[in-house]
């Protein structure tokens, strides 16, 4: 196609159908969207308008000269965009084959409101060899590559920095390769997604944010917000923050899934693709599924809502039984995809990390908030995300079905007592129970009475405690009756306020004794 136009003077005859022909182009190639990317010198095709607003950008700023290959509105990728470029690696009989790199630049900014330098920048590594004859690598993807390795095989930053020094030695001169992770994360930062970090009270008590965002204490314990240089928590300077929550925003990474269009088409399979025989095969065939197709049907007329689950548990991340460092990751899950992606690492999404000296326990709703206010808004209002398989807007929405999670991490989140007399999640208060005389451990032996009438077990005295199971088990308590629980309850986030009262302990030792005294 002739593109001689885009030099000529913006009021001459040639500009105005060069533009005409451009737009009538780019609508045929957009398959029924409503928007085109903008290639003017402002918008640089990082921004979607509509036809008649792209070509008022083309006739008040001009057309990028530099974007001569359309492969943003329907043309083929050609194996280099910049004419100059190409007749260089030509002299050098160079052939690239860099639409992946061209392919990720595109996703990484659909929809996305960045820095459009940054992401011209980030084009032109995506077009620039490794080195002067290289063939099989641009510097995109070689970085791209090493970041997947590095991830594989848990490679520190310092470790792939000694790396990238050796190599950018071992290469012939003048090649691109960063000499330090440092160098080589900037260039990555464009293909990244945000995230937050959020000072919290050392004690769990609140996070730093909305109306706690200016506080130097925390309004419950009174704790101060900083550290001090040996790591003791005390008012020495602002900068340091005792405890910090790492926050990754659930909602652009949502949004991110949808840009590729395998993944969108993915997204959709659950609806389109699934066999549906009365047989356990998917998420989808679950009561739980069906019962939210069943309450909410709007939601369930667009396939594309997200159905999550939320996997939250506390690891070691010293690999050290004796270290008491906590790390809790809260991870999201999404079920729209086939078996064979839904637990796929990439399809995981850290949406939480929580890190201390102590594990959060019961105070974990403290670090939830922001996550459950996203996940609030996705089930209440939705936001808008392009569908890059089907080239349309749309409003996603999600819910969140299940939790993934041990019995100990159950009663944090769940807020279900997992210990002492009524550790029973069906049987509550009535909860059969037994402690242990010499070891003085509660134990849990009334399992019998789950059985059927007339079970031989219910009969056998001498092998369990040496009675007869004649009970009937606690009535179940259906959904309405749970909720009404739940009404009931005073819910509130964080921790009652105790500024007020000041508490001292002291350790005496007596005899050989100790005893603990708290002075108010």
């Amino acid at each position: 196609m002739d593109k001689s136009w885009i030099q000529c003077n913006r009021l001459s005859t040639e500009y105005e159908e060069g533009v005409q022909k451009f737009i009538n182009f780019a609508i045929k190639n957009a398959a029924g969207s409503s928007v085109i990317r903008c290639p003017c010198v402002d918008c640089g095709n990082l921004s979607f308008e509509t036809p008649t607003t792209v070509k008022d950008h083309l006739y008040m700023h001009g057309f990028d000269v530099k974007y001569d290959n359309w492969f943003w509105h329907g043309e083929e990728i050609r194996k280099s965009s910049s004419p100059q470029r190409e007749n260089h690696f030509q002299q050098q009989n160079i052939e690239f084959d860099n639409g992946n790199e061209l392919e990720m630049v595109n996703d990484a900014y659909k929809g996305c409101c960045g820095d459009p330098k940054a992401f011209k920048e980030l084009l032109e590594q995506a077009e620039k060899p490794l080195y002067l004859g290289c063939t099989k690598f641009t510097k995109l993807s070689f970085l791209v590559k090493l970041f997947n390795v590095k991830g594989r095989f848990g490679w520190s930053d310092s470790g792939v920095s000694a790396l990238l020094s050796v190599l950018a030695d071992a290469f012939p001169k003048n090649n691109e390769i960063p000499t330090s992770m440092y160098e080589a994360k900037k260039t990555m930062s464009a293909l990244g997604l945000e995230y937050v970090k959020i000072h919290a009270c050392p004690n769990d008590c609140i996070l730093y944010r909305k109306e706690y965002e200016g506080l130097l204490e925390c309004p419950t314990c009174g704790l101060c917000r900083w550290k001090k240089k040996d790591g003791t928590v005390d008012q020495y300077r602002k900068g340091v923050p005792a405890k910090t929550l790492w926050y990754f925003p659930p909602i652009p990474r949502f949004k991110r899934v949808f840009q590729s269009s395998e993944t969108a088409r993915d997204l959709t399979w659950h609806a389109n693709e699934r066999m549906v025989d009365g047989k356990l095969r998917h998420p989808a065939d679950s009561p739980s599924w069906k019962l939210v197709d069943e309450k909410w049907p709007i939601f369930a007329s667009d396939p594309r809502n997200l159905r999550l689950a939320l996997s939250a548990d506390g690891i070691n991340p010293h690999s050290s039984l004796s270290s008491t460092y906590s790390c809790w990751p809260i991870i999201l899950i999404t079920y729209n995809l086939p078996p064979w992606l839904c637990m796929k690492r990439k399809f995981m999404m850290l949406s939480l990390l929580i890190y201390g000296p102590q594990q959060p326990g019961l105070d974990i709703d403290v670090y939830l908030q922001p996550l459950i206010e996203d996940l609030q808004t996705l089930w209440d209002v939705g936001v808008e995300a392009y569908d890059a398989y089907k080239n349309e807007y749309f409003n996603l929405r999600a819910v969140l079905l299940w939790t993934i999670n041990d019995f100990p991490a159950y009663g944090n989140l769940a807020g279900c007592t997992v210990k002492g007399y009524y550790a029973c999640p069906y049987c509550g208060v009535e909860t059969p129970k037994c402690r242990l005389k010499h070891s003085g451990k509660n134990v849990y032996i009334g399992h019998r009475l789950w059985l059927p009438h007339g079970h031989k077990f219910r009969f056998q005295a001498k092998a369990f405690d040496n009675s007869v199971c004649d009970e009937t088990p606690p009535k179940l308590l259906n959904g309405e009756e749970i909720f009404q629980l739940v009404d009931s309850i005073d819910n509130r986030w964080g921790k009652s306020n105790i500024k007020s009262v000041k508490v001292r302990t002291i350790m005496i030792s007596r005899g050989g004794r100790r005893n603990l005294y708290f002075i108010i």
